[in-house]
Order: structure tokens, then C-alpha cells, then sequence
């Protein structure tokens, strides 16, 4: 368990993990980025701004509800930053915030990782969908 303070009059981390209920920091970083969607979201957000047409034909098999409620949830929690401009019909777009640009360096990590395992990953999924 964490037990360091933050600088001033910031709650510690431990006591912010107990009223969060995260068990390890890993756990906060994967309440943002965690589902199915969300990293494929912050990849194509994290190469150029996006409407949400755009994001969806990006991701074949999204539906337009889990994209909606996906891009809330990354608004919501400060990671993505949602422009509207008054022009008729309204246009919309995503973008990431400073924030969520800080989660580009795991992302491409992650996607990395992916690339050099992907066959193993994918021999992997294939034996455990036939079981």
C-alpha cells in the first residue's frame, strides 16, 4: 500500500485509494484506458482530431451507443475534450486533453507490445474460442 503524502493539503494516496477503492495505482490508470475501446479511441485520437463519424468507421464493430457512452466516459474523466461548433448542422470533435495526451507514451507502449506478440496473442485467443 502507498503510504507517501502529497505536497500541501492534497489527500494522501492512501487515503485516496481507500475512498476510491483502487488497490494499486495500475488500477486508476486502468479505470481510464480500461474496455474495449477506449485505447482504439485514444490511438486515432492521439494521431489526429476526430468527429465521431470518423471514429466510427475507424473501428468496424463499434456500435454508435458503446461509442457515445465510451467518448463520454473519456470526457468525463478529463481525457478527451469534446468541441462543438456553432454552425448548422452542428459539427462536433474529439480531442485529447493535456492529460490525455500524458497516457500516448502507455498507448503506444501497449500497441508496441501488441505488434511483437501478436501471433502468440492471436494463436492464444483462437485455442481458447474453440475450447
Amino acid at each position: 500500500e502507498i503510504s507517501a503524502c502529497l505536497v500541501g493539503s492534497e489527500m494522501c494516496i492512501r487515503d485516496s485509494m481507500k475512498v476510491t477503492g483502487f488497490k494499486f495505482p495500475i488500477d486508476a490508470t486502468l479505470y481510464l484506458i480500461g474496455g474495449k475501446w477506449k485505447c482504439t479511441i485514444l490511438c486515432h485520437l492521439l494521431e489526429q482530431v476526430q468527429r465521431p463519424g470518423e471514429l466510427r468507421r475507424l473501428m468496424p464493430g463499434i456500435s454508435q451507443k458503446v461509442l457515445t457512452e465510451q467518448l463520454r466516459e473519456l470526457e468525463s474523466d478529463g481525457v478527451i475534450e469534446r468541441i462543438v461548433y456553432a454552425e448548422v448542422p452542428p459539427r462536433v470533435e474529439y480531442k485529447p486533453t493535456e492529460f490525455g495526451l500524458s497516457l500516448g507514451e502507455i498507448i503506444n507502449a501497449m500497441c508496441d507490445w501488441g505488434q511483437v506478440h501478436f501471433e502468440r496473442i492471436a494463436a492464444a485467443r483462437l485455442r481458447r474460442d474453440s475450447e
